[in-house]
This record gives C-alpha cells, sequence and structure tokens, in this order.
C-alpha cells in the first residue's frame, strides 16, 4: 500500500493520517518537533524544517505522492523535488497561487475570475494612492505567509499606511493593497480534483470569522440560492482545472451585499471549512484529498445530514483549572451527539485546540449545539448556565 509524504505536523496532517489508517495507507510528516499534532500519532516522522531541502528530499524518499499542510515551501524547493522525480501534489505550478496572494489577484484577474480591487504595493506612495481612490476602505495585505488574520491590515489614514508600508517593506515584505468589500457573509467552495482530472464538490458553505479567525463553519450555508451555490461550486470547480489543481482545494469567497460572489483567498490542502465533512458527508477532505494525490476514484461528498455544524475550540484567554479530559466527560454527558476532534496542542489564546461537529435538521438548534460545546471545551463554562456539579 502507498505511503504518501505531508509537509506539515499540524492538525491537518494529524487528521488526514486517521483518513490513511482507514485507507490502508501510511503517512509519512515532515514536521518540525516531535510534539506537533501529527508527529505524536504518525509511526514515519521526519524531523525537519519545511525551508531544509535536504529535511524535504529525506521525507520524499519512497513516497508516492508528497502533499502539504500548509503552502509556506518555497517553491524553489518544490521544483527542485519535481526535477528529481518526487511527485509533487498540488504542483509548485498550481500551489503558488495559494502561496502567494499578489500573483493569485493577478491571475484570476487575467481569467476574467470576480476579485476585489487591488493594487501592488511597492511603496508608501502605492498604498497612499490607492487608500485615497478608496476612501481610505482598503486592506493591506503580505503576500506570502498571512494566516487567520496575521499578515493583515487595515489603516484608516495615508498616516497609518505609511507607517506601516515603510516598517513590512523594510522587513523585506511584499505587499498588496485591496479595496474592502461590503459583504453580506463569506462563503468556501471545497472541491476536489484528480490528476486524471476527475473533481468533486462539496456542499458551499458558510464561515463566521471573529478576529480573523474561522470560528464557525455551516454545511450547506443557509439560504444560499441555488443559483448563487452552483455559481460558487462551478467556479471553484474551473479554477482547480484552470489552474492544475491536485488534492483538496478551499475557494474563500466573499458574498457581497447585492448578492455578488468575490474571491478572497486559496488553499490548496484540508481547509479548516471542510472539517465539517469529517462527520457531515459520505466521503471528507481528509480521505478526499488522499485519494486525489494518489489518482484513486474520488469518493462521494453528499452530506449525512440536512445540516452539519462545526465549531472550533479556540484556547481560552487563560486555560481553564478543569483539564481537558474531565470537560470532555462533562461534554459527553450533556451533548452526546457532539462529534468532538482534539488535536494534541497546549491551550494557549485562541489557538485552534480542536473542533466539535454537530448533524442535524436545524440551523439554529444545531450552530446553538455546536458554538455551546465549543465554548465548554475552551472555557469550562457552560452558555447556558449549566452547572456541571449541581443536581
Amino acid at each position: 500500500m502507498p505511503t504518501v509524504t505531508m509537509i506539515g505536523g499540524g492538525q491537518l496532517a494529524r487528521m488526514t493520517h486517521q483518513a490513511a489508517i482507514a485507507l490502508g495507507q501510511r503517512l509519512r510528516v515532515l514536521a518540525e518537533n516531535p510534539d506537533d499534532p501529527a508527529a505524536q500519532v504518525s509511526p514515519e516522522v521526519v524531523l525537519g524544517s519545511h525551508t531544509d531541502l535536504a529535511a524535504l528530499r529525506k521525507a520524499a524518499v519512497g513516497s508516492h505522492a508528497l502533499t502539504f499542510d500548509h503552502e509556506h515551501v518555497p517553491t524553489e524547493h518544490l521544483e527542485a523535488l519535481v526535477a528529481e522525480g518526487v511527485n509533487v501534489q498540488p504542483p509548485p505550478h498550481a500551489l503558488i497561487f495559494a502561496q502567494d496572494k499578489l500573483a493569485m489577484r493577478t491571475k484570476l484577474s487575467e481569467l476574467g475570475l470576480p476579485v476585489p480591487a487591488f493594487v501592488p504595493v511597492t511603496s508608501a506612495a502605492d498604498a497612499v494612492r490607492f487608500g485615497d481612490e478608496h476612501d481610505w476602505r482598503i486592506v493591506l495585505k503580505a503576500a506570502r505567509g498571512g494566516y487567520d488574520g496575521r499578515g493583515v491590515w487595515m489603516p484608516e489614514s495615508a498616516g497609518e499606511a505609511e507607517t506601516i508600508v515603510s516598517d513590512q517593506l523594510a522587513h523585506g515584505v511584499q505587499l498588496l493593497a485591496e479595496a474592502k468589500v461590503n459583504l453580506e457573509r463569506e462563503l468556501s467552495a471545497m472541491v476536489a480534483r484528480s490528476p486524471f482530472g476527475q473533481a468533486a464538490t462539496w456542499p458551499v458553505v458558510e464561515t463566521v470569522q471573529r478576529n480573523g479567525q474561522c470560528a464557525v463553519v455551516i454545511a450547506p450555508a443557509p439560504d444560499l440560492s441555488d443559483e448563487l451555490a452552483a455559481q460558487a461550486e462551478t467556479l471553484a470547480l474551473n479554477l482547480a482545472k484552470e489552474l492544475g489543481v491536485v488534492g483538496a482545494m478551499a475557494v474563500e469567497l466573499f458574498e457581497t451585499n447585492d448578492g455578488a460572489l468575490l474571491i478572497n483567498e486559496l488553499a490548496m490542502r484540508p481547509h479548516n471549512s471542510g472539517h465539517w465533512g469529517m462527520d457531515g458527508a459520505c466521503t471528507g477532505q481528509f480521505e478526499q484529498h488522499l485519494r486525489a494525490v494518489l489518482d484513486y476514484p474520488l469518493g462521494d461528498t453528499s452530506p449525512l445530514a440536512p445540516v452539519t455544524v462545526m465549531a472550533n475550540i479556540l484556547g481560552a484567554a487563560e486555560a481553564p483549572t478543569m483539564s481537558m479530559d474531565e470537560r470532555l466527560h462533562h461534554l459527553f454527558a450533556r451533548l452526546p451527539q457532539a462529534k468532538v476532534h482534539l488535536y494534541g496542542k497546549g491551550e494557549r489564546p485562541d489557538r485552534k485546540i480542536g473542533h466539535i461537529n454537530v448533524l442535524g435538521d436545524d440551523v439554529a438548534v444545531v450552530r446553538e449545539q455546536a458554538e455551546r460545546a465549543a465554548h465548554w471545551m475552551s472555557h469550562a463554562i457552560w452558555t447556558d448556565g449549566w452547572d456541571p456539579h449541581g443536581e
């Protein structure tokens, strides 16, 4: 049975390992530390940095495919691996558009796809000019490396913009500026594609962000018209084909106030917005990603319930004195239907340490249960005032 190498030892690799076990495959991970989430559970761990070509080569030896749990591997290293015969999936010529926001915006514009107005920022004057044109409703972004709200700034004046840009450019950070979007909500269209060219989509989901971080995912997106859902899925499928993506890809979208779609981000790997499918879809994203990078026929993505809500367990400002294990006992006693996925990570403020999926029929009910469960696991406090030690 095949061995797949995944670069990165985080929770995405850990959950891909779970899927690999079921398929009889081995997942080898390149992890920075032995206590990284995936390194805790995978029998094949190569310790090293994703920026070290020698470590990448070592991890790739004898594997049937090499894939990623993050996009931060230097493109030139991946090109070197491909030249040496490694089956890198998604290939570097596709992955570049998930690694570099400026390259992605430029490419999508060339393809005629809907994106916010943007410009490259190579000087403070570029940002000031763009800010003036858009009444200072702009966002500055690092072209590479930012996630969960990092690498994003929202200057409200020329002075603020000049300070941010001067500082970032001095540190070698490549920047772009985008117009702020009047959005109704954020959506995600998740697809998977194989080298053979087979592709599959999951239902379009709504993602709820808090402090720049995904907190809740509702599948399928409530009250999304069939027309807009089809438009989002078709857009994601066409984009995967056009860019030559192999594996899972999330296309993060803005639904604007006037009912249009704009592409926000691309992720060419399993993604937070797809976690609901571990319990809520016939084939979840982690199994599908493995199928895709190994060129197996793809799995059925049909939902298993009318509604699935995923809520991230985010570290509290101060970790509770109650142990995680005791919190889990109380959660299962109260909400036996909750499906819990813990990542083996220490608790830190706002750190993603797990997630909870709840399936059901009513969006409001299911969402309340999922968020209440996640808050309990983070804070050891029931939002409805329940006393776990009461009568």
